[in-house]
């Protein structure tokens, strides 16, 4: 008799296990964030979140703490909890790529939202236009400073998209307009980076009077480097971070241009309702910029 209602304790947990995996795969997306450290993509989360709420999904988040094993082990338990779509913010362009093809060999829908992939199956980008938005920050600095303007570029970290992409428009946009960019160095999309960089460079740059930083966090931290080296430098961000919009109306950041991280979200929800629906979606969803400024 024990035997017996063991073996239907047994079952019965069982039937519940599988039970539960299937109500999760038939209404569960996921979204693998590179860091929560970053106010940028919290407020991408948010909106994702909103979204999938207003859509009726239940929505995972996982954070990849910058980390591409992390990453790849966030996306391996997501195929196994057998999610319907995953919404993928890299860590690393190129470095992604195993974690997107392990979706695709569990036939599971990627979207990739702020940064690209290099390789795998996507069935969208989410995003603003960085090498545009490199572009509207050279052109800012260009019409505040015009061809005096010497610059100092922060970097994001080195094998992103954004990275990439915001330093070739502002490139092309400084050569457009002639400006002069003295030196330009990796801080890491971090504000204490952007901090401890721009005070090196600054020694070995005094000519500098402009700053163009790859987000909000490091032009944050080159206020802060600014204001230790008594300098007045024009510091140009990117990204329209809460914090960063305060700070250009306190006068202390020239401006910011201004990404909708929380559209960003809501959009790759959307997507990928679209896709579960048997709709099709854009390769290539673009988000709209603004500068903000003083």
């Amino acid at each position: 008799m024990k035997s017996l209602q063991l073996a239907i304790k047994a079952s019965l947990i069982g039937l519940s296990l599988t039970l539960a995996n299937n109500a999760l795969a038939q209404d569960t997306l996921a979204m693998v964030v590179s860091t929560l450290n970053n106010p940028f993509f919290v407020t991408m989360k948010q909106g994702a979140e909103a979204k999938a709420q207003e859509l009726g999904y239940r929505l995972i988040v996982l954070d990849s703490q910058n980390d591409p094993s992390k990453e790849l082990a966030n996306v391996e338990d997501l195929t196994i909890r057998g999610v319907k779509a995953i919404l993928i913010n890299p860590t690393d362009s190129d470095a992604v790529t195993n974690a997107i093809r392990l979706a695709n060999n569990s036939n599971i829908p990627v979207m990739t939202l702020d940064r690209g992939a290099s390789r795998g199956a996507i069935a969208s980008h989410i995003a603003s236009d960085n090498i545009a938005g490199g572009k509207l920050a050279a052109q800012f600095i260009a019409e505040r400073l015009g061809a005096d303007a010497k610059i100092i570029q922060l970097e994001g970290i080195a094998g992103t998209s954004a990275a990439r992409e915001r330093g070739q428009g502002f490139a092309e946009g400084a050569q457009a307009h002639n400006l002069t960019i003295l030196a330009s160095q990796p801080a890491d999309f971090d504000r204490t980076k952007g901090m401890n960089v721009l005070e090196n460079l600054l020694i070995a740059n005094q000519s500098a009077n402009a700053v163009f930083a790859q987000n909000d966090e490091m032009a944050l931290g080159a206020v802060r480097a600014a204001q230790a080296a008594g300098k007045e430098l024009l510091i140009v961000g990117f990204d329209g971070t809460d914090e960063g919009i305060a700070v250009v109306k306190r006068k202390r950041l020239g401006a910011t241009i201004a990404q909708q991280p929380e559209l960003i979200g809501a959009l790759g929800v959307e997507s990928a309702h679209k896709l579960l629906q048997g709709q099709s979606v854009e390769a290539f969803i673009p988000v709209p910029l603004k500068v903000i400024s003083q």
